[in-house]
């Protein structure tokens, strides 16, 4: 997050490019290619695709395992900041977060 001269928190903007093509692949819904690329502004890129449940490859991030770990890192980065700032030390942090997705 960026700061005000104040040291009030100001607002962020945050960039990234999803990428897919259809590769040659037939477009049906059983048949086209759910792997995609997120680029960061930073230079990293992912690899993504749907869940295998929804017909996507196993091996890359799905969209809602990619929500769940950012939800996280949230989390933890909120609870470092809040010790750090009461000057508490924290030697190692370990989450195992779930996020359950319901039908409809």
């Amino acid at each position: 997050m960026g700061t005000s001269l104040k040291g009030e928190l100001s607002m962020s903007e945050h960039v990234v490019d999803v990428s897919w093509s259809r590769g040659g692949h037939e477009f049906t819904y059983d048949a086209y290619n759910r792997d995609h690329e997120w680029r960061f502004d930073g230079g990293i890129t992912v690899p993504g695709s749907a869940n295998p449940k929804y017909l996507g490859n196993p091996g890359p991030v799905d969209p809602e395992e990619a929500f769940v770990a950012a939800l996280s890192s949230c989390h933890m980065l909120t609870f470092l900041s809040i010790a750090a700032r009461k000057r508490l030390v924290v030697d190692a942090y370990d989450d195992h977060a779930v996020g359950v997705m319901a039908p409809n």
